[in-house]
């Protein structure tokens, strides 16, 4: 071996020896700092709540156990245009409604003469039953002689699920007979049968079968209420909603000429349930009144949730927007509602509590606060009222909190008047409500930044994002880190609506879905779980650095025209830039269905749509505008049906577009409304009263310049609005659990990529070894009946400090709870 090594040979050998360099620790996308040492805002303990509407079949056929459609044969062409009073039913006999009636509340009956027999074959598929399950059977009867009856549990086919039970009908005067069946075997396609073997005439009413197995033995299904009640909510909001403030508000009686669509009066809901009138449902079907007012607070007391009826205004909502100016009916629901704190708080020995105990609840519910009114487009009627009942409310039970609202949009002119209104006066509560697109509430995680910390507090009271995708999840999720934020402003927050009969939905989304006999969690079920299972006693003040957003983008795209039940002439419609250039011309040469409804043709130089019924009748220009600068000039002509025009504007596709939106909701509102991948998920992002009338001649225009549209109708600003906001897609809040001696941090990651971390607590100590609970999958997702693909998953996560670096999986969010040492 050589005694010398060359210069090199040695530095080789000195670099093989050396240790590697240190590989750069990969830069965090996103830091969050936390300030442990300061006091954020208090959350309150009703800060998330469910609101409760009977829409998408919530109450009959859904959270209320009865499994007998239209039981008391009361449903009529006036709850929904296929009804008749034998809805659900198969018989022999006929309906009548004459002086032989149960009572002069429940007014309808089926009478059989001589031998035969009625047959209901329940919701959805049928009678769900369960093997070995009993169910309590009830009828209501009369007959002129002796009347056997024999009550039988079967499939469509004949065979029996259980052994029937045999009842004799003695008396010609109303009486209750009673029974219990035992299922020999499982389907949800059962049949109830009531067969009469007698000779006279036999009348019937309130056919009921109810599982004895319900919710705490209170008449309500037992997975639908287990599914609420496992959300921990603070509160409970019942029973609406568009129930609370449209139809008639007089009362069910001969002086009124019984009313069958009116808003739901809490006395119309208590006390026996063969009392309680029935009612035609707002959204397009009849309702029972069998889950009342006392069912509803005995539900929030069962759950552990604060109850908080919503009482009408006398001022309708949801299109209606009609004020009923009736002093001394004003005066009467005033009185009813004074009359509603007493039943659900006076004592046994009151009026109203004495009817509470009657009803099994001598203990009162130990209400707190009342909201007034829903979502009224009338901002001067719908406030002078709700003066009245607070006024009324407070001189009598000053601890109660009434709680007012700001109309039915995020914004407009109608918000910013009744928000003015409720700072002025002092009101406690202001209920808001909006359901906008994933885009607006990534758009809008600051809204409550700037509130007013001493002006009344906020209760949002119905939202959500406009589909029923991981997606929408995600964007909820971003927006509630804000409402938890803001908690010293926020005090409540409720998603709506709570449930979704699958077979009969008038709305989505939705956040429990059911059928007969099963039911499942929508994503938007699971996220709102984990927020209302983690919420803490504190927010700890935190910030976050770093990260990507999207910037907005111009408007660009396809124009159009639509109309929505309406009929309308549009004519002279050009599209110019800025320079003069013409880019469509007025021929509608080349224009195409977007919506495919509606019946358009061109007629004497105008574009013309004549269907009345139809709505979303969009119809586009073959031009793609790619021009950031335009304007755009039609004149429009109504002539005929409900509404007004649709002028729609940067159409993509069929769910992507801008649209100016005249004599909308019953030609009583207008809007800019933005659809966002959907044409069900618009949102507004203008809001003002208008009408349209019809006959006349209306001269539009609508400019363009890049994000910034301004509205100009007969020669004047209409109004304007600059869709310029930056969508962030990550979002984090941290709270303090003081019971459990824990801090959780809350991030949301809805963006397509992960995020690389960094948390520092701000020097607090915590335990190396933590709790991690995570929602993930793909945002297109959804839960259905066969498959729940987005669960969350809890596992143990070491490595913590009060310095950390954790990556967030893209389409997430992640509940870190830590010990504090």
């Amino acid at each position: 071996m050589a005694r010398f090594r060359t210069v090199g040979a040695l530095i080789a050998l000195l670099v093989a020896a050396a240790p590697p360099a240190a590989v750069a620790a990969p830069t965090p996308d996103y830091t969050i700092t936390v300030n442990s040492s300061a006091n954020g805002p208090a959350i309150d303990d009703k800060m998330y709540g469910v609101f409760f509407e009977d829409i998408n079949y919530a109450a009959d056929g859904g959270l209320y156990a009865e499994l007998v459609r239209n039981r008391s044969f009361e449903f009529q062409a006036a709850d929904n245009r296929a009804y008749t009073g034998l809805t659900g039913w198969t018989t022999t006999g006929t309906t009548v409604n004459d002086d032989f009636r149960l009572n002069e509340r429940n007014r309808t009956y089926l009478q059989l003469t001589g031998p035969g027999s009625v047959t209901n074959a329940g919701y959805n598929s049928g009678v769900a039953v369960t093997r070995n399950a009993a169910y309590d059977f009830s009828i209501w009867a009369r007959s002129d002689s002796a009347s056997p009856l024999t009550i039988s549990l079967t499939r469509a086919d004949g065979t029996a699920l259980a052994t029937p039970i045999k009842i004799n009908v003695k008396s010609n005067t109303w009486s209750r007979y009673a029974g219990s069946l035992r299922a020999t075997s499982t389907s949800d396609a059962g049949r109830l049968t009531v067969s009469s073997g007698g000779s006279g005439t036999l009348r019937l009413d309130m056919v009921s079968l109810i599982p004895r197995d319900t919710y705490k033995g209170h008449g309500l299904r037992k997975d639908l209420a287990e599914k609420v009640a496992a959300l921990r909510p603070g509160f409970v909001r019942f029973p609406g909603g568009c129930l609370v403030n449209t139809g008639s508000h007089y009362a069910y009686d001969a002086a009124s000429n019984f009313p069958r669509a009116r808003s739901y009066q809490w006395k119309d809901t208590v006390g026996p349930v063969e009392t309680r009138p029935a009612n035609a449902n707002f959204w397009g079907y009849n309702q029972s009144y069998g889950l009342g007012y006392y069912e509803y607070f005995q539900f929030s007391e069962d759950i552990g949730a604060a109850p908080l009826p919503v009482v009408p205004a006398l001022v309708t909502g949801c299109g209606q927007n009609r004020a009923t100016d009736d002093p001394a009916l004003l005066q009467r629901h005033i009185q009813d509602t004074l009359d509603l704190i007493e039943f659900a708080n006076g004592p046994a020995t009151s009026t109203w509590g004495k009817l509470r105990a009657q009803m099994g609840h001598p203990k009162p519910f130990g209400l707190t606060m009342v909201a007034v009114g829903n979502e009224e487009n009338l901002p001067e009627e719908y406030f002078a009222n709700f003066l009245k009942f607070r006024d009324a409310i407070k001189a009598k039970y000053p601890a109660i909190t009434v709680i007012s609202n700001s109309g039915p949009d995020d914004m407009g002119v109608t918000f910013d008047n009744l928000w003015a209104k409720n700072r002025a006066a002092g009101t406690d509560m202001v209920d808001e409500h909006y359901y906008n697109s994933p885009n607006w509430f990534l758009q809008n995680n600051e809204r409550y930044d700037a509130y007013d910390r001493s002006g009344p507090k906020v209760f949002l009271g119905e939202y959500a994002s406009q589909d029923a995708k991981f997606s929408n999840s995600l964007a909820e999720a971003a927006y509630m880190t804000g409402l938890e934020r803001n908690a010293d402003v926020v005090k409540m927050a409720s998603y709506a609506p709570l449930f979704a009969n699958i077979d009969n939905v008038q709305w989505r989304p939705d956040l429990i879905w059911f059928d007969n006999d099963e039911s499942w969690g929508s994503t938007s079920y699971q996220m709102q779980k984990l927020f209302m299972t983690n919420v803490g006693d504190r927010v700890v003040p935190s910030s976050v650095t770093g990260g990507r957003v999207v910037q907005p983008q111009p408007i660009t795209g396809r124009v159009g025209l639509s109309t929505w039940r309406t009929a309308a002439r549009y004519s002279d419609f050009q599209v110019t830039a800025t320079d003069g250039t013409v880019l469509v011309d007025g021929t509608f040469d080349g224009w195409t269905p977007v919506a495919g409804r509606g019946n358009w043709a061109v007629t004497g130089g105008a574009y013309a749509q004549t269907d009345v019924a139809a709505e979303n009748t969009m119809v586009a220009a073959a031009t793609n505008i790619t021009a950031t600068d335009y304007d755009i000039s039609v004149k429009a002509t109504k002539t005929a049906g409900d509404e007004g025009f649709l002028i729609p504007f940067g159409i993509k596709d069929s769910g992507t577009w801008y649209w100016w939106n005249l004599g909308g909701w019953n030609n009583t509102q207008g809007a800019i409304e933005k659809a966002t991948g959907s044409a069900a998920a618009k949102e507004q992002l203008l809001t003002r009263p208008d009408t349209v009338t019809t006959g006349q001649t209306y001269d539009l225009r609508i400019q363009v310049r890049g994000t910034k549209v301004t509205l100009i109708r007969d020669g004047e600003v209409w109004g304007s609005f600059d869709d310029n906001a930056v969508t962030e897609p990550f979002a984090q809040v941290v709270t303090r659990d003081a019971r459990a001696g824990e801090l959780i941090v809350k991030v949301v990651n809805a963006s397509a990529e992960p995020a690389l971390t960094k948390v520092d607590l701000g020097g607090l100590r915590v335990a190396p070894t933590g709790r991690m609970t995570v929602l993930v999958g793909d945002p297109g997702e959804q839960n259905t009946r066969s498959a729940e693909p987005i669960l969350p998953v809890t596992s143990t996560v070491r490595g913590l400090g009060s310095t950390f670096t954790r990556e967030f999986p893209a389409g997430s969010v992640t509940f870190l709870r830590l010990e504090i040492r």
